[in-house]
């Protein structure tokens, strides 16, 4: 896969990204779309701007990487995926730390019965206050951490626990004058009752992390959601008799979620469990927007 051309609102920004890389600047996205020597695009816009953008790429015969949340409601979401399948499409929300093997290992160890039987899940995905004029804080940009960030520890919930899940409860903070949700937490859980306790923010020290909870002991993972490429995840594993810590292998999730993009192109893949479990997460996000408790601040 090759880097051919880039576009923005701004000609200059797109010209030093293109010579950065290598590629073409584009004066605008439409005319990016109008290339014949483009096959697929990544849309990193903001969430309300992806219905329209990634409707219009499909419109052009493009394969698509949208950055998440793809939309920000599951129907618009299912409808888009309707219609890159019938076009023969490959449409991919970008969840890129899936890719990390890190959590495929994790998986692996609960599996082989390391803490038992599952009792309990929880997950923090929360970053630091950002600069006024970032697009987080503007609200028709569907700007907040509702689907920036509890993206990460919802999807996490899922990747464990099945995408058979429903919301109990959840608090979500709402900066009043800006209208948009500044941190929150929720309360999933499964069809057999085991519970997903879930935090997500922009007002915080940073912190990502999941913790698994089971009959015979519990394993940690830090830095779950977004490790750099050289880092060496650790899992830490406490059972009745003891404490062990299992060093992984570093591994790169961005690298590793344009290959699974490119591989999904070349095998026609326009459906599969990624897209599955992205409608799930939308319509979670859904449930939990409709469910919430909403506290003005």
């Amino acid at each position: 896969m090759r880097l051919v051309a880039v576009a923005s609102r701004d000609p200059a920004r797109a010209r030093l990204f293109a010579e950065r890389f290598g590629a073409e600047a584009a004066v605008s996205y439409e005319s990016l779309l109008a290339r014949s020597d483009i096959d697929a695009v990544y849309v990193p816009l903001p969430v309300a701007l992806h219905r329209v953008w990634v409707a219009r790429s499909l419109g052009a015969g493009k394969h698509v990487l949208a950055e998440k949340a793809l939309t920000a409601r599951a129907r618009q979401s299912v409808e888009l995926y309707a219609t890159a399948a019938e076009m023969g499409l490959v449409l991919r929300e970008n969840v890129m730390f899936v890719h990390h093997s890190q959590h495929a290992a994790v998986q692996a160890l609960v599996a082989q019965g390391v803490i038992g039987e599952m009792r309990s899940f929880s997950s923090t995905f929360v970053i630091p206050s950002r600069p006024a004029h970032d697009i987080r804080y503007q609200a028709s940009l569907s700007g907040g951490a509702l689907y920036d960030i509890a993206v990460y520890p919802i999807r996490a919930a899922m990747y464990h626990l099945g995408d058979q899940l429903c919301v109990v409860g959840a608090v979500l903070r709402l900066d009043r004058a800006r209208g948009v949700v500044l941190s929150g937490s929720a309360l999933l859980r499964t069809s057999t009752g085991v519970p997903a306790q879930l935090e997500f923010g922009m007002e915080h020290m940073y912190r990502s992390n999941y913790l698994l909870s089971g009959s015979d002991g519990c394993l940690a993972l830090d830095l779950a959601f977004t490790p750099p490429a050289d880092h060496r995840p650790l899992v830490r594993v406490e059972r009745r008799d003891r404490v062990e810590e299992m060093a992984l292998p570093p591994d790169d999730q961005v690298a590793n979620a344009i290959r699974a993009f490119r591989t999904a192109i070349a095998a026609g893949d326009t459906a599969g469990e990624l897209v599955d479990a992205s409608i799930s997460q939308a319509r979670l996000i859904d449930e939990l927007r409709t469910r919430a408790e909403v506290v003005s601040v």
